[in-house]
């Protein structure tokens, strides 16, 4: 009978057969062509990014002066943002709407999720991206912060390393280093050291002052150029207080300790050989001690 529909194998015959060949293959056509657009639209994406987004980001951070470790996880990121945009775009090219919709839907509800899971990481890591971006400090420079100090070993985007004077390794979170006050003395390219020498009040305080200024300028390690300075700065129980100022070069090299050391010692041998003396605190203590006989004390047999 014409027109009459008999199942076999899931296909229809007569009329119901030819509309279910042309159904098949106009959908899987369909389906081709948004597969094609897909992937031609993810290609120029990508490619788009590669040649002109990535090229942009290496300049910006050049022309910031970013060393490598600073480049590198920056670079990482902003290949993730083009291969993430390039799959937005080409799914939005192809058609599939809903599938990026329901995928968006889903990213954002597992962001929330994550990101309230994750607040103490995803803090480290914006505070990693500050010390990048801002150079607060670099690997070699020796810090100092709530207490602590040490040599920077390595910075990441979740935690810096530390190596104290004591051969430790501080694993410090990011976020320690952005919220609290982080000195940095070798940051410049010279580093003033002071020193506080006591003299006694009946000494000569020019003479004190030439023998400090003249050590200073026997020191190698001690630069002429801001010269060293001294200045009284107290008037103690023992001593009268003459502070020194002077300067290195290269603080991130130099064996500033031991340039401080040697330089304090010269000064004290020439204290002692012109007779200047450095004292040192003592109490004098004063009273009287009365003693009563006690009488009737039986004796102790």
């Amino acid at each position: 009978m014409f027109g009459e529909i008999v199942l076999q194998s899931g296909r229809p015959d007569g009329i119901g057969g030819l509309l279910w060949d042309v159904g098949i293959r106009g959908g899987f056509a369909v389906l081709l062509a948004q597969v094609v657009r897909f992937f031609i639209a993810l290609v120029g994406v990508y490619v788009f990014g590669r040649i002109v987004v990535v090229p942009l980001a290496n300049r910006v951070m050049d022309r910031r002066g970013l060393d490598r470790h600073a480049k590198l996880p920056i670079r990482k990121l902003v290949h993730f943002v083009v291969v993430f945009a390039a799959v937005a775009v080409a799914f939005g090219f192809a058609g599939f709407g809903d599938f990026l919709t329901a995928l968006a839907t889903i990213g954002a509800a597992a962001t929330l999720a994550i990101g309230f899971a994750m607040q103490d990481i995803i803090a480290n890591f914006v505070s990693g991206v500050f010390i990048f971006t801002d150079k607060p400090f670099r690997i070699g420079d020796w810090i100092e912060w709530n207490g602590n100090s040490g040599i920077v070993e390595d910075i990441s985007l979740r935690v810096t390393r530390v190596r104290t004077f004591d051969n430790e390794l501080l694993t410090v979170p990011n976020s320690q280093l952005t919220s609290n006050v982080v000195k940095n003395p070798v940051a410049k390219d010279t580093l003033r050291l002071q020193f506080l020498f006591g003299i006694g009040y009946d000494d000569d305080i020019d003479q004190a002052t030439d023998i400090i200024l003249e050590e200073a300028a026997n020191h190698d390690g001690i630069l002429a150029d801001p010269e060293p300075s001294v200045r009284l700065t107290e008037l103690g129980d023992s001593s009268v207080g003459l502070k020194s100022r002077i300067w290195i070069e290269n603080p991130s090299r130099a064996d500033f300790v031991k340039t401080r050391g040697e330089y304090v010692q010269a000064v004290k041998e020439r204290f002692d050989e012109e007779g200047i003396d450095i004292p040192y605190p003592n109490r004098t203590v004063g009273g009287a001690l009365e003693v009563e006989q006690l009488a009737n004390v039986p004796a102790d047999d």
